[in-house]
Order: structure tokens, then C-alpha cells, then sequence
């Protein structure tokens, strides 16, 4: 007899982590999969419904030339079925399933959703590509991966807002991934996974792109992904790059860092 979550079936997501895990660690541009029906999607509709209601001017704006979206972490501001797929996104089994999929061990969920929680794009909405902060100050923890679940009934490509992964040197967009009802998306968090919603929302009925989002920590990463901590860091394509970003980028890779460092001071005292 299959054990069914109000949430999500837990056979499947064994399923998922003895099939998939091979090809998530090794997918490019970095380690990722995208697993569609992932949640029970009666309660998702129902979680939908309350996140679409709750967006007021309560939630926190960004908006600035990086990005022009919205979100809220505050709990006591959700609706109860949304709180029910929290809740469970920082589980026991939810936690088994990240760690035996990802190979990372001692992954830890953040009951703050720092960064997460519920996430909207109205009409003109993007996020610029970028690499995520890195460390959680008050867990005193390393991000280690982010998992998207979209909420957007009928999404159509032409709309945009899709999630775009990108490779080390944002030169090629390597996936473009359309934010469809009940679609998940887990990928690993490291200076080099660069990734956003550049292409602004355009809905001909002016809703929103919705999603909740979860990130999970570990006290530690391995040596070749350490760095000191950071906030978020935007990137530019290759072809967005003025000459002189040109010239700075090629600089950096070329000369020793006390070099680099010299002239960017004086050319920015």
C-alpha cells in the first residue's frame, strides 16, 4: 500500500532520489532537476488561491534596477494550507529526499525562510541573473540548495519570467525553464550557479507569477566552493558587458590579485 502525504507522495519522491540522483549531480551548468507534479495538486490550487490573496502592501517590494519583485517570509501572514507545504518542505522526509538526491548530508532547513517564502512578479517583474548569498547569518550556515515550487495555472512561455540557468562564465543561458503550475525546481547554491528571472513578466490579464521558495544550509561546504560571505551578486551577459567591464573582467583573470586590486582602487578611490 503506497503512504500518501496530504502534501506529497513519498513513494515518488523515493523514486526520485534512487533514479535521479546521478544525473542531478552531474547535470550542467550545475547540479539540478526539474520535477514536474511534484506536490498533491488540490492542495497546491488551494495554496495558490492564498498566496494570490495575501499579495498586499504587506509584502516587502524590491525594486530597483537588479530586480522588481515582491515576497513575504512572515507565516502568521499565510494561509493554512501554504503554511501545510511549508511545514512540510522543512521535514524529516522532505530533508532525507534533498540530501540522498543531492549527496550533500546534514542539509538543514531555515524556519526563518530567509530569502524564501512566498515569491511574486506582477506585470514588468524580473530578477535579474545572479548568484545567491552564500551564508545565513543568524543559523551561522552555508546555503547549499534552493528549491522552487511554482504555483501559475496555464503559464504560456510568451509571458515570461522564466527561470534561466546559466553557465560559469554568462556567456550562454544553458536552460530557460517556464514557471508551471506544480513544477519544482532544485539546483545547488554556490558562487557559480548563476540564475534569474531576466525576461519581465507580460500577462494579458495582468496576473501574477507566483512561487514559493526554500533554501537549506549545512555547517560547512567543500573546499573548492568556500568564499568569504557575500549578499546576492548580479551578473551580466557577456553581451551586455560595457568595454571597460570587458577589459576590468579580462584584467582580473589575467593579473595577480594585489595587481588587480591596486588599479581598481585608483580607478575607483
Amino acid at each position: 500500500m503506497t503512504v500518501t502525504s496530504p502534501e506529497v507522495e513519498f513513494d515518488k519522491l523515493d523514486r526520485i532520489a534512487e533514479d535521479q540522483a546521478a544525473a542531478y549531480q552531474s547535470a550542467e551548468p550545475f547540479p539540478h532537476i526539474v520535477i514536474d507534479d511534484f506536490a498533491n495538486p488540490e492542495l497546491l490550487d488551494r495554496v495558490a488561491n492564498e498566496v494570490e490573496a495575501s499579495l498586499t502592501e504587506q509584502w516587502v517590494s524590491m525594486n530597483d534596477e537588479y530586480q522588481r519583485k515582491f515576497a513575504n517570509a512572515n507565516m502568521r501572514q499565510m494561509g493554512p494550507n501554504t503554511r501545510a507545504i511549508i511545514n512540510f518542505m522543512n521535514s524529516q522526509e522532505l530533508l532525507g529526499f534533498l540530501e540522498r538526491l543531492t549527496g550533500i548530508q546534514g542539509l538543514v532547513a531555515d524556519w526563518q525562510l530567509a530569502g524564501g517564502g512566498m515569491h511574486a512578479l506582477r506585470d514588468g517583474g524580473f530578477l535579474n541573473v545572479h548568484a545567491d548569498f552564500n551564508y545565513h547569518g543568524h543559523l551561522k550556515l552555508d546555503r547549499r540548495i534552493n528549491l522552487l515550487l511554482y504555483l501559475n495555472k496555464g503559464w504560456k512561455a510568451e509571458w515570461g519570467g522564466q527561470l534561466e540557468l546559466w553557465d560559469q562564465t554568462m556567456s550562454t543561458c544553458r536552460h530557460s525553464i517556464t514557471p508551471e503550475f506544480n513544477r519544482c525546481v532544485i539546483f545547488n547554491t554556490t558562487d557559480r550557479s548563476f540564475h534569474g528571472n531576466p525576461n519581465p513578466v507580460k500577462t494579458p490579464d495582468g496576473r501574477p507569477r507566483l512561487s514559493l521558495a526554500f533554501y537549506y544550509y549545512s555547517n560547512g561546504r567543500p573546499s573548492d566552493e568556500l568564499s568569504a560571505a557575500h549578499f546576492t551578486v548580479f551578473r551580466k551577459a557577456r553581451t551586455q558587458e560595457s568595454r571597460r567591464e570587458q577589459i576590468a573582467r579580462l584584467a582580473r583573470r589575467l593579473l595577480p590579485p594585489i595587481v588587480f586590486e591596486a588599479l581598481d582602487r585608483s580607478r575607483n578611490p
